[in-house]
């Protein structure tokens, strides 16, 4: 009779614990259907905008929302933990915002800010082009061809815009996409180079091995979700592309949702410096992004994401590697913020998932469905059409 290793019976019963949690947030969530929750029904919103940002490359939740009341932590991150340049921003239960997110800590302060710890979309494997398919597509498996937000646009019959080059997954789809969803890009940006890596992407995603080759080589070069820096400077800034994206939401003829892409979160090495720099064009743009919107940020909920979070430990070249759980923003002056919110799991060796990532407590799609039902008015059927295999969480996200 053969005997399993400690090792291998750890990562066994850390794999049955976040197919538990992730059962747990897909299967005992609620709709908010209560009378807690009947402002939604009674209380239409004049126009309701939502913004869906991915963050490509994987951010590292744990040193954007600092867990400095966890004892683990400093254990962990010797270094991280110490790298800070400035004040971290306090927020509450012991959590800290990095001191490049100025703008979104007063957004905390007023109430406009929801970071939420310790989610995942439910993927459990560590490959950027599938996690971030996986986010986009919603649906709890890998769909090219249908999205999340673009299903959302169609049960409300909504317009849509993606500030992109191409139609991301997360809006392709839809039975009207000519009508309801539009893309839109700086043309004077040359595109050949990231349209390369993207028909490869898709070419080798049932390859394995040349999937992984081709991965491997675009975070030697820094591409993976990003560009390099020469490619970087002749698409221009993120904060340009809020500006932009904040015009074609606004007036009568706004669109009624859009969504933007940051990149280059792929924090292998020298992971201060990178994120004090990342961080900061985040913070600017969706500052950017707030004052464009002037009055219409009253209606407006931005939905911050990223494909899976890194390795709780930092490794020998002051970075992180892949991990699993990370960290989702609700922010704008539609949101119920001020909080954070989410289930800390703790970083003890026992309750990391596989003794080294961030064990997810929540899935990414039940806050987002939550913000569907209350900011979209969307029915529980209706829910259904948009994330098949997950339920709304019972939380006041919405103001009312």
């Amino acid at each position: 009779m053969s005997h399993v290793n400690n090792n291998t019976e750890a990562a066994i019963l850390s794999r049955r614990k976040f197919i538990k949690m992730a059962g747990a947030g897909l299967a005992v969530l609620s709709f908010p259907m209560s009378s807690t929750f009947a402002f939604g029904a009674d209380k239409q919103k004049a126009n309701p905008k939502i913004v869906w940002l991915l963050l490509r490359g994987a951010l590292d939740s744990m040193h954007t929302i600092i867990p400095s009341f966890d004892p683990q932590y400093k254990t962990l991150r010797p270094k991280l933990s110490a790298s800070f340049k400035a004040p971290l921003l306090p927020l509450q239960q012991g959590f800290f915002l990095h001191p490049s997110l100025k703008n979104m800590h007063t957004w905390y302060q007023e109430k406009s800010l929801l970071p939420i710890v310790a989610v995942s979309s439910g993927y459990q494997k560590r490959s950027h082009f599938d996690g971030q398919d996986f986010l986009e597509s919603g649906k709890g498996q890998i769909d090219h061809d249908s999205g999340w937000l673009s299903r959302a646009i169609d049960v409300k019959n909504k317009r849509a815009l993606a500030i992109s080059r191409a139609t991301p997954i997360s809006l392709r789809g839809s039975k009207n996409s000519t009508k309801q969803v539009s893309t839109w890009y700086p043309s004077k940006f040359d595109s050949a180079e990231h349209e390369v890596y993207s028909e490869l992407a898709q070419l080798y995603q049932h390859d394995e091995a040349l999937k992984e080759n081709l991965e491997n080589g675009l975070e030697v070069l820094g591409l993976v979700g990003a560009k390099n820096a020469k490619t970087k400077k002749r698409q221009g800034k993120f904060i340009d592309l809020s500006k932009a994206c904040a015009k074609f939401m606004v007036g009568e003829q706004g669109v009624d949702c859009a969504m933007l892409e940051l990149g280059g979160w792929d924090t292998h090495n020298n992971q201060s410096f990178r994120l004090n720099r990342q961080l900061s064009e985040l913070d600017q743009g969706l500052a950017a992004l707030k004052s464009g919107l002037g009055d219409e940020w009253q209606n407006t909920v931005i939905i911050i994401g990223t494909e899976f979070g890194r390795t709780a430990k930092e490794n020998g070249t002051g970075g992180t590697d892949h991990g699993t759980g990370s960290a989702l923003f609700l922010a704008g002056g539609a949101v119920n913020g001020g909080k954070v919110q989410g289930k800390w799991p703790g970083l003890k060796a026992d309750e990391l998932f596989e003794q080294r990532d961030l064990m997810p407590t929540t899935n990414s799609f039940g806050w987002i469905g939550n913000i569907l039902s209350q900011h979209w008015q969307f029915t529980e059927q209706e829910l259904r059409q948009v994330f098949p295999q997950v339920k709304a969480y019972n939380e006041a996200l919405v103001k009312a």
